[in-house]
């Protein structure tokens, strides 16, 4: 039987979100409704509602959530109702051609819900990122619930639902970060800091943060930095030739999604060096680089999309290392909020103020 909860609802380009009533539909094959407990105020959400994704109002906004499963559907197997899960928006397929060949990071087939959440009018929603848990509850792919240690505090381990693992993964993953690196992250927001997190917890031994903002440095510190460079003062570059022998770091892991921002990194790595991408950039933006540059720098140019992570395998150690005191996501959640604050956390958000404001649910 259907269920109506509250949630934040994104009506059209630009308007204020709005919390609504929104009606829940019972599991489908292969879905699992989950009461949220808490859900992270991601730019992708802000991205949603400023028409920055696509123009298929009404959005049902929030994706980085933790919760309990409360219903599953015919089929389910891998979850159960009762069980503790940070949700993901990249239920991996297991047939298509990536994943065939072992790389199911890159699962080109991710699964969403079949059925649809709606206003009460019968108006079909849009959740984000085939999640939308601004919300009571939620209806999702049950590939897209990720069983995680219930000791975790809910606000925390949501977050590795996108920002938080998007930059861990931007490290450890795309960049495979190892042991005595030396590492550079340009733009030190949530995504940058958790770069930065994932590049100490990785072994890099020399680790430059590089901001225009020097409230965003400081935090930057608190996760690992050795080094910080404020961009609105020093050549990015130049800073870090400086830090690492005047050779460039080996690993430069662009956070801001801009193309300055990328040459800068692509100019500041070492020979045979890599630059990750995981700052999103828009559609217009384009890089001009002489190809003799790219020929003769060598390395590696590689974006990350989500951290190039497997949720069932980084999740659950993620959330290991979080509770032996490893991995501190407590210092990412800057304030927890209601669900009737969200729009007032995009305006810090935008402003910079926060690195993660956080919806809990009583």
């Amino acid at each position: 039987m259907s269920q109506e909860v509250r949630g934040v609802v994104s009506r059209r380009k630009g308007a204020p979100v709005e919390v609504t009533t929104i009606v829940v539909p019972d599991p489908g094959p292969g879905e699992a409704v989950v009461r949220v407990q808490s859900c992270g105020v991601c730019h992708t959400d802000l991205h949603y509602r400023e028409g920055g994704i696509n123009d298929e109002y009404p959005f049902l906004l929030g994706h980085e959530a933790a919760g309990i499963v409360e219903q599953v559907g015919e089929g389910v197997t891998g979850v159960a109702p009762g069980d503790f899960v940070v949700l993901n928006w990249r239920a991996v397929c297991g047939v298509c051609r990536a994943c065939r060949r072992g790389r199911p990071w890159y699962c080109f087939n991710t699964h969403n819900a079949a059925r649809k959440m709606t206003l009460t009018d019968g108006t079909e929603l849009s959740p984000a990122l085939g999640i939308g848990a601004f919300a009571e509850k939620t209806l999702v792919h049950a590939g897209q619930c990720t069983k995680v240690d219930p000791a975790a505090r809910p606000a925390a381990v949501g977050l590795l639902g996108c920002g938080v693992m998007a930059g861990l993964g931007a490290a450890m993953n795309t960049g495979q970060v190892s042991r005595g690196d030396s590492v550079a992250v340009i733009g030190c927001g949530g995504v940058g800091d958790a770069a930065i997190a994932g590049a100490a917890l990785a072994g890099a031994t020399t680790i430059i943060a590089v901001d225009t903002d020097s409230r965003k440095l400081d935090w930057a510190r608190k996760f690992g930095a050795t080094h910080t460079v404020n961009a609105s003062e020093d050549d990015p570059v130049e800073a870090i030739r400086a830090a690492t022998g005047g050779f460039g770091a080996d690993v430069v892991i662009e956070a801001v999604g801009r193309p300055e921002t990328w040459k800068q990194a692509f100019y500041a790595r070492d020979l045979a060096g890599t630059v990750v991408l995981v700052g999103v950039p828009t559609p217009e933006m384009k890089v001009e680089l002489p190809l003799l540059d790219i020929f003769g720098r060598g390395g590696a140019l590689k974006s990350s999309w989500y951290g190039d992570c497997l949720p069932s395998r980084d999740f659950p150690a993620l959330t290991a290392l979080y509770l032996q005191g490893r991995l501190d996501l407590d210092a990412f959640v800057t304030e927890e909020i209601a669900l009737d604050q969200v729009e007032e956390a995009f305006t810090r958000m935008h402003h910079g103020d926060v690195l993660r404001s956080v919806v809990v649910f009583p």
